[in-house]
């Protein structure tokens, strides 16, 4: 009896080291241009070719513009490291879907909406939320720039294998209550460091219950409680959204894919190293407080007061909330915000943008609220068009920006000035992750389009029943 994580491993792992490392094969290897010069550069100090140059796909996503694409990058750095990427993928034979292709975008986005991301692969790339892809039934984690270069040389890399854990969410969640805040509300419980070494399955009625996007956005924040990564159990939900994607299985070979997907789940009374379990009733809009995921919180809450905090970690806290301008003890519900954005790899996905459309539309836009709306792929943004939710934006006063990470991390021109508040559907709220002086708080689509519309922190369920 195996675990679902165990049967992927197993079937991939190649030789095992005296020491217990495995050698573990790698089915697909996503590249993009923050993490990857340094290992092309090594590869050609070696005199070393990419071993299997069709297993890797490079997309840039973290530097590029989210206006004028047509244009040539005005950051000189953000350009080099973007023109860099695009000639290392011609000189080793790779795959490359550059700026002004249709198929660009962030690469834990087009991934899975292309079939290039598949249940029972091993994935990795040179970026901490590569957890995302774990969504479709896969194992797939972030890597270092050393074993991004092992990766291009060999199909293999080394690696410890991590303890599992199951984490089960029963019940069903409320109106109003979105798979990114079932993610803020477990994180918020397990701490950041609450999965160090583990790589989780997320499991339950509400998890089944959740839509292929939704189920990606779950997994992406697996890293944001320390975790290895994180992966749900493939099933119909999943076999309909792979199905007839561009690089999908066809015909026979979907048959066969299908059937060994079938097997892919976690056997009766197979065991984890550790078992935790959660109510969806428990869980309402969530936002964030302070400057790392794990400070989270229900809308209608009130901010943790010192003394509830362990003694070592109160100047830590108190210096968190002194940077977000916030106050032990009180509600964040009110407060008014400058910025919103709708986007990144945790939120930039087509479902997304129907949720926050669905709550924009025959409303405006607070005067006072800079919006971002990203698209995570020029595929996401096709869609967006087809729909007419460009339209409700636009009759909202909203913007439709072209897809990249954008504001969720300070590496391109979408930047959140010092001082002022961000609702953001990103991933992480750290300091000065959007920007210098930046003060970032978490929160799904919902709770974006609600403070969007009223220029502060707002219960979209209010909203939603009005």
């Amino acid at each position: 009896m195996k675990t679902l994580f165990e049967k992927i491993w197993s079937q991939h792992q190649v030789s095992t080291l005296p020491d217990g490392t495995t050698q573990l094969y790698i089915d697909r290897h996503y590249c993009h241009e923050v993490t990857s010069p340094q290992a092309f550069e090594g590869l050609r100090q070696r005199g070393l070719k990419v071993f299997r140059p069709e297993r890797t796909i490079c997309s840039p996503d973290h530097n590029i513009p989210t206006l004028h694409q047509d244009k040539p990058i005005a950051d000189p750095i953000s350009r080099n490291q973007v023109d860099t990427l695009e000639q290392n993928a011609t000189d080793f034979g790779l795959t490359y879907y550059g700026m002004n292709d249709k198929r660009n975008g962030i690469i834990h986005v087009i991934g899975p909406e292309t079939g290039l991301t598949l249940p029972g692969m091993t994935i990795v790339c040179g970026d901490s939320h590569t957890s995302t892809h774990g969504a479709m039934g896969a194992i797939a984690f972030g890597i270092g720039t050393s074993e991004v270069e092992m990766t291009l040389a060999t199909q293999c890399i080394f690696q410890r294998k991590p303890k599992t854990m199951r984490i089960t969410v029963t019940g069903k969640l409320g109106k109003g209550v979105t798979a990114k805040d079932m993610a803020l509300y477990i994180i918020s419980k397990m701490t950041t460091g609450g999965a160090t070494g583990y790589f989780v399955e997320y499991a339950g009625e509400a998890v089944r219950a959740l839509s292929m996007e939704e189920r990606l956005t779950l997994c992406n924040l697996s890293i944001e409680m320390g975790a290895r990564g994180g992966m749900i159990a493939p099933d119909e939900t999943t076999f309909e959204y792979v199905k007839g994607k561009e690089f999908a299985p066809k015909g026979e070979a979907w048959d066969k894919a299908l059937a060994y997907w079938k097997t892919l789940h976690t056997d009766e009374g197979a065991t984890f190293d550790k078992e935790i379990t959660f109510k969806a009733e428990d869980i309402m809009p969530m936002v964030t407080y302070g400057t790392n995921p794990g400070m989270g919180m229900g809308i209608t809450e009130t901010i943790p007061t010192l003394e509830s905090v362990e003694a070592s970690g109160r100047a830590s806290y108190q210096k968190s909330l002194d940077y977000m301008g916030f106050a032990a003890g009180e509600k964040i519900e009110g407060k008014k915000i400058d910025y919103v954005f709708l986007g990144s790899c945790t939120n930039g996905r087509i479902e997304d943008f129907r949720a926050f459309a669905a709550m924009v539309k025959g409303k405006q836009k607070h005067p006072d609220v800079t919006a971002w709306l990203v698209p995570g792929s020029w595929k996401v943004e096709e869609e967006i068009r087809q729909e007419g939710l460009d339209k409700i934006f636009a009759d909202a006063g909203f913007e439709l920006r072209q897809p990249g990470c954008s504001a969720c991390l300070a590496m391109n021109e979408d930047k959140v000035p010092a001082g002022k508040y961000a609702v953001s559907t990103s991933n992480r709220n750290f300091e000065g992750r959007q920007g210098p002086g930046a003060r970032t708080i978490l929160a799904g689509p919902l709770v974006a389009a609600a403070a969007a519309l009223t220029g502060k922190i707002t219960d979209p369920r209010e909203i939603l029943i009005n």
